[in-house]
């Protein structure tokens, strides 16, 4: 094919969802990947004997297959798509330094609360009451999600009312009037590192669905990394008479009257199509990739530029040479902080002193098998705002990261009273400027804008439609409407192929 109806920039989840929906509704889709890999950040690499996961720390709303969350369905159901997901055993290991907490919490929320009760008395009556507000969040944004764009107002105020009260809070506001111990607090706030941002100003909304997707549906991870999911909607979409090209950088997004005509690639290669759906960000579109620029209208501007961009990672690949239980690693997944004080340790993403935070796994808890025997793997990540990496001296770069990383692995073994530095086999150290290199993600940015209340989920579902400046333009990934996270870029790009079909007057 020399022509497409769609062109998908970008090879990532939302990218990748985006294009197997295309491609299954029979339109002409083409995939460009700069990359030689599919996924972006969903994907995998080998040092020695060991194959990491760049990534991923576990998937919420997948759930069992007697009971699919909406990732299983969507990849199983209806795109087609078979992923070998295992279960992580255990919700998460907290250990707050400065409180002297240590606490392993289960999934499901009978165990959940039964556990919280028994690190803090009293505590499960407001924590129960505060879940079923966030299985009520979910519910209405299931509804909102079925309702395709248009849902029933009288619906919502009925079924849904306290979802609407506490749309515009943030998760400080709406947890205050529930009376939670502050200790029990402490625990059920374990989660906030996967969404960024410090609870006095991330969104309540997002962080009840993500909460209550993981309490209940438990945690998965792809049995051979976030790399099977990837090839595997691309062989998808090759199957399916899609086209998906790899090494292949697109330079230009082409407009004429308001409305997409084409892409032109690194080499000069022009191709003609009628919509773009860009696994980028916004703001790299609007700023390098749209031509002419004068064609991005300045409400786009003023879109892109009143947000904040995400954070980016540091992350810390570990090939051992010793089984997690020779090394007293029991646990599959562990937040580490210096303190429950979430505006302090969000702070210290801006700095490059000791690490605050790390959220770390042993992958071998989900899948022994996952290494050679007699060896295990662990990854242990922090977060950085965009800039900071950008500060170190090219002659101090490699001394920095190892630094980082000495510290990060010294804070685990102190934090679980073990030793693991004479076990390290492998060892890699990925920092933004590495994720930058391999993504062309703004400062290496992991996740996308950030979901304050004024911009998150909820408003940008309500401005979906009214944000295509361009004809033919739209976006999918973590900066899109579902915001950032697997599962939500996952999810967005169906979505997107879908209101795209629909657009083009094609049946799905």
């Amino acid at each position: 094919m020399t022509d497409y109806d769609v062109v998908v920039i970008g090879a990532g989840n939302g990218g990748l969802t985006a294009g197997t929906t295309l491609a299954l509704a029979g339109t002409r889709v083409l995939v460009l990947e700069q990359h030689n890999l599919p996924g972006g950040f969903a994907s995998s690499f080998v040092r020695g004997r060991f194959e990491f996961e760049p990534s991923l720390h576990e998937l919420c709303d997948v759930g069992p297959a007697s009971d699919k969350g909406g990732v299983r369905a969507l990849l199983e159901d209806e795109l087609g798509v078979a992923v070998d997901f295992v279960a992580v055993p255990e919700a998460y290991r907290l250990i707050l330094r400065r409180e002297g907490l240590d606490v392993t919490m289960p999934f499901g929320i009978p165990a959940y609360l039964d556990a919280l009760e028994r690190a803090v008395p009293g505590s499960r009556g407001p924590v129960g009451a505060y879940l079923e507000l966030c299985g009520e969040v979910l519910a209405a944004l299931d509804y909102l999600k079925d309702s395709r764009g248009n849902p029933d107002r009288k619906v919502l105020r009925k079924r849904y009312a306290n979802f609407l009260k506490t749309a515009a809070y943030s998760v400080d506001e709406v947890t205050a009037r529930f009376r939670i111990p502050p200790k029990a607090q402490d625990i059920l706030y374990a989660y906030w590192c996967y969404l960024g941002i410090p609870t006095s100003r991330l969104n309540f909304t997002i962080w009840a669905a993500m909460l209550y997707k993981y309490l209940t549906k438990g945690a998965y991870i792809p049995r051979y990394r976030s790399h099977e999911m990837t090839s595997a909607l691309v062989a998808r979409i090759q199957a399916s008479g899609g086209r998906v090209e790899f090494n292949t950088r697109v330079a230009k997004i082409l407009v004429e009257g308001g409305r997409v005509t084409g892409v032109q690639t690194a080499s000069g290669r022009v191709i003609p199509c009628g919509r773009v759906i860009c696994n980028a960000s916004p703001t790299l579109a609007y700023n390098t990739l749209v031509t002419p620029p004068q064609a991005v209208p300045p409400r786009a501007y003023q879109d892109v530029n009143a947000r904040i961009p995400g954070s980016s990672a540091l992350v810390v690949y570990l090939g051992l040479d010793a089984t997690a239980d020779e090394l007293g690693i029991e646990d599959y997944s562990y937040f580490i902080y210096e303190s429950a004080d979430t505006d302090r340790l969000y702070a210290s993403f801006s700095e490059l002193g000791a690490p605050l935070v790390q959220a770390t796994i042993c992958l071998n808890r989900a899948i022994p098998d996952c290494s050679p025997p007699g060896t295990c793997i662990v990854s242990m990540t922090v977060l950085y705002r965009p800039g900071v990496w950008e500060r170190v001296p090219p002659a101090e770069y490699v001394a920095t990261k190892r630094r980082v990383a000495a510290q990060l692995i010294d804070d685990f073994e102190r934090s679980l009273n073990i030793s693991i530095h004479g076990h390290i086999e492998e060892i890699e150290i990925a920092t933004p400027q590495t994720f930058a290199r391999y993504t062309g993600a703004y400062g290496g940015g992991v996740y996308g804008y950030e979901v304050e209340s004024w911009d998150s989920i909820l408003p940008r579902m309500m401005s979906l439609g009214q944000d295509e400046y361009i004809k033919g333009l739209s976006f999918v990934g973590g900066n899109a409407f579902r915001a950032y996270g697997y599962s939500s870029s996952l999810m967005s790009g169906q979505t997107m192929a879908l209101l795209s079909l629909k657009d083009m007057g094609v049946r799905a």
